[in-house]
């Protein structure tokens, strides 16, 4: 959409109704800088509503001990409600919480188009949840540190909305400019002098070449971005150009630290008998090639069974020194990192060789961990973590899955990944969300 079509929908003047126990927390923020010239111009509008005037209780008490016992106080509901049953024009209620839907630029995009809107500030341990079964309340969080109220977060959404309206800012590109509404955060800024205690302003900058000068922006957001948060990327609206400049950075890659064991041996063929399952060729062939494409160390692949054995290295030598090589490259590369181990253990010893540490072993199931006290699953954030400490195999059960002796030689389990639906996927098509999960594609 346009600036002048996103403006164009935008209410006269947008009202905001605050309802919190310390009104004279907003008196400064809201009287100062763009927000007050906002005011005086009509773009916004404020209102303050403190529900201890609609306390029943002469000493004006609003909070209670929390059915079911627990630490903390709770925020009653009914003097909320009855603030909110004062405002005429309530709009869309929104409810500071750390429980709620991450608060976005989008959000904030989305919000900019109402004309009321009903912030409500938590206190203690919150607000007695039937609040919500009253109202049509929308609980958003602004971040995840903990804050001793609402107030604070409700500043931050306020800012954030009416800085998109129009004659707010100085000057109305500024709003859209300054945010990450396009995926990326903002370029570094520089102003005089031209050199400050030995640091110049980057020489594009002074070249008059706007053109070179928006490349270069570009390229800095991009690159800040991915330093400070690479997660934004994903949903980042790039271009092949962002692309290629984004792959031409050099930096610490945490798939090399990963390695997938393919086990054959011992693995549930039947109900709970443990056994030995045949290879099958696109499972080598495609988590070798998931493996390369998350540049992950080698693929190891485990059968105690010479034979298979046999045909394992026929495959790899194949592809990688045989005809299969001829107008194959990628496939060539792929199938390099597979590497034949006779047990769990003999791979293990295969990655310490080659790294100088024992690596960490996680089991890859579709089943919870068993028994009534077993410790809650580990989960990719968790794998991520250990990645940056020395290398990790995850092992991956073929036929029906890992053994309960093959899950014992491991460190730990990861959680299914599928748990609140159908769960049963193929081998490979586990390996690569487990490794789009754990590394995505900016690690």
């Amino acid at each position: 959409m346009s600036a002048k079509g996103f403006w164009g929908r935008m209410p006269l003047m947008l009202s905001f109704h605050i309802v919190t126990l310390f009104p004279e927390f907003f008196d400064s923020p809201l009287a100062c800088g763009l927000t007050a010239r906002a005011r005086e111009k009509g773009v916004v509008a404020f209102s303050l509503h403190d529900p201890r005037a609609y306390s029943p209780d002469r000493h004006r008490h609003v909070d209670d001990r929390p059915y079911g016992g627990g630490p903390g106080m709770v925020m009653q509901a009914a003097p909320v409600a009855a603030a909110l049953r004062d405002i005429p024009e309530r709009g869309r209620i929104l409810l500071m919480s750390p429980g709620g839907r991450p608060f976005t630029q989008k959000t904030a995009r989305e919000l900019a188009f109402e004309k009321d809107i009903t912030l409500i500030c938590g206190r203690y341990e919150g607000i007695d949840a039937r609040l919500q079964q009253i109202f049509p309340v929308e609980p958003v969080c602004v971040g995840e540190a903990v804050l001793n109220g609402g107030e604070t977060a409700a500043l931050a959404v306020m800012e954030a909305v009416a800085r998109l309206l129009p004659g707010f800012m100085g000057k109305e590109e500024s709003g859209e400019e300054e945010s990450v509404s396009d995926g990326l955060l903002e370029y570094p800024h520089y102003t005089r002098p031209d050199v400050l205690e030995g640091l110049p302003v980057p020489p594009v900058l002074c070249s008059g070449d706007h053109a070179r000068i928006a490349e270069w922006r570009r390229e800095q957001s991009l690159l800040t971005t991915l330093r400070m948060r690479p997660a934004l990327l994903a949903d980042a609206r790039l271009t092949a150009q962002d692309a290629r400049k984004l792959a031409s950075v050099l930096r610490e890659k945490a798939g090399r630290n990963l390695s997938f064991c393919l086990v054959h041996h011992p693995v549930r063929i039947e109900g709970k008998k443990a056994g030995t399952s045949s290879l099958t060729n696109l499972d080598i062939h495609d988590i070798a090639r998931i493996s390369a494409s998350y540049e992950m160390g080698p693929f190891h692949v485990v059968t105690p069974l010479e034979d298979q054995l046999r045909l394992l290295r026929d495959i790899v030598r194949h592809w990688v020194d045989g005809p299969g090589t001829a107008g194959h490259p990628d496939r060539a590369r792929a199938l390099s990192l597979v590497s034949p181990a006779a047990s769990i253990e003999e791979a293990v010893a295969a990655i310490k060789a080659r790294t100088g540490f024992r690596p960490l072993v996680l089991a890859s199931s579709a089943q919870w961990p068993k028994g009534k006290n077993a410790p809650a699953p580990l989960v990719p954030s968790d794998v991520r973590r250990m990645l940056a400490a020395g290398p990790v195999m995850l092992c991956l059960g073929t036929a029906l899955g890992l053994s309960d002796d093959a899950v014992r030689l491991c460190d730990g389990q990861l959680r299914p990944l599928r748990f609140l639906s159908y769960n049963h996927l193929s081998v490979r098509s586990a390996a690569a969300i487990l490794a789009d999960r754990i590394l995505g594609d900016l690690d």
